[in-house]
C-alpha cells in the first residue's frame, strides 16, 4: 500500500498537468469570423493556438449563411474573435446564442470583439433608413489599414493571456516580433505608394471598404458606386459619378472581389479610370496567405493598373 503522502503528491502533480498552460496542455481553440483575424491569432499564439475562421477571404463578411458545422466548432471553442463594429451583426449573434458555449458569449472571458478597442473612422452623427446599411459604431473595415493590424495584435495578445496566463511571456514575445516586422513593412509600403503616385491620388470605391487603406496611404475617396452602403445606384447617380470622375480625372476605381463587376467595368470605361479588383482579406486570392501578402498584392495590382511597374 502506497503512503498517503505519495498518493496526495501524485494527485497534485496530475492536477498541475491538466491546468491551462501546463506542460502538454492542449492548444487554445480559437474561432474567428475572418481569415485576417485568424492569421493574427496564429502570429501571436503560435503553437499554443488552434485557430479557424468561419469565413473565407473572398466572401463578404457582412452577409454569411451560417452552417450547422459552425455550431459544432463554436461549441468547442475556448476563444471567439469577431471584427465587430456590427460587421457581423447579421449572422453572429444567432450563432453564439445557439452554440451552447457560455464561455464565448458577450461578456465572457472567451469572447473578443476587436472593434471595441479600435478607434473607428466615419462614426455617424445619427442613423436612419435613408443612409442605407450604415454602421452606427463606425466603419468596421479597419484591418485594411495596416497600422490597425498592430493594434489588433496587441488586443489578441491580451485576450490569449487572459485565457492562458501561463504562456504570457510567449504571447508577448511573439506579438513584439510581429509588430516589429509589420512596422518595417509599413514603411516600405508607404514608400512604394509614394513612388507609384498613389499618395495624394483621388479614387472612387464601390463600398465604404477602403477608408482605412486610404488613410494609411494618403488617398482621397471622392465618391462611391453605392450612393449609400448596400443601396444599388440609380441611373442618375451613375451618370453623375462618371461625370465627376471625368472632371477630377480620377485614376482608380477600387472594387472588392465579391461585388458584381459589370457596373464598375462600365463606370471605369466611361470615365477613363483604371478598374482594380482589390482583395480585401487574407485568403481572398491564391497566394494571399498572410497579412503581409495582402498589402503586397494590393499595391502590386494598383501599380500594375497605373502602369508604374513598367
Amino acid at each position: 500500500m502506497k503512503p498517503i503522502g505519495s498518493f496526495t503528491a501524485a494527485l497534485a502533480a496530475l492536477a498541475w498537468l491538466t491546468l491551462p498552460g501546463a506542460a502538454g496542455a492542449s492548444p487554445i481553440r480559437v474561432i474567428t469570423t475572418t481569415q485576417d483575424a485568424a492569421y493574427l491569432v496564429a502570429e501571436v499564439g503560435g503553437d499554443h493556438v488552434q485557430v479557424e475562421s468561419l469565413t473565407r477571404g473572398y466572401q463578404d463578411p457582412h452577409f454569411v449563411d451560417p452552417r450547422p458545422s459552425y455550431l459544432m466548432k463554436l461549441n468547442k471553442a475556448d476563444l471567439f474573435v469577431q471584427i465587430g463594429l456590427d460587421l457581423e451583426a447579421g449572422w453572429v449573434p444567432a450563432l453564439l446564442n445557439t452554440a451552447r458555449n457560455p464561455e464565448i458569449v458577450p461578456g465572457a472571458r472567451g469572447f473578443l470583439d476587436l472593434g471595441r478597442s479600435i478607434e473607428p473612422l466615419e462614426v455617424p452623427v445619427q442613423v436612419d433608413r435613408s443612409q442605407g446599411d450604415v454602421h452606427p459604431l463606425g466603419n468596421p473595415h479597419y484591418w485594411l489599414g495596416p497600422r490597425r493590424g498592430i493594434e489588433m495584435s496587441r488586443i489578441l495578445r491580451d485576450a490569449l493571456i487572459r485565457v492562458r496566463p501561463a504562456e504570457a511571456e510567449t504571447f508577448r514575445a511573439r506579438q513584439e516580433d510581429f509588430e516589429a516586422r509589420l512596422t518595417e513593412a509599413i514603411e516600405g509600403w508607404k514608400a512604394r505608394a509614394e513612388r507609384i503616385g498613389l499618395s495624394g491620388a483621388e479614387v472612387v470605391t464601390y463600398h465604404r471598404t477602403w477608408s482605412y487603406f486610404a488613410e494609411e496611404f494618403g488617398l482621397t475617396v471622392v465618391d462611391f458606386v453605392e450612393p449609400h452602403p448596400g443601396v444599388p445606384p440609380s441611373a442618375s447617380h451613375v451618370h453623375r459619378l462618371i461625370e465627376l470622375m471625368k472632371t477630377h480625372r480620377v485614376p482608380l476605381l477600387l472594387v472588392e472581389p465579391y461585388f458584381d463587376p459589370k457596373l464598375p467595368e462600365r463606370v471605369a470605361r466611361d470615365s477613363g479610370a483604371h478598374l482594380v479588383i482589390l482583395p480585401s482579406s487574407v485568403g481572398a486570392q491564391s497566394g494571399i496567405e498572410s497579412y503581409f501578402d495582402l498589402f503586397e498584392r494590393q499595391l502590386a495590382l494598383i501599380e500594375e493598373a497605373l502602369g508604374a511597374g513598367s
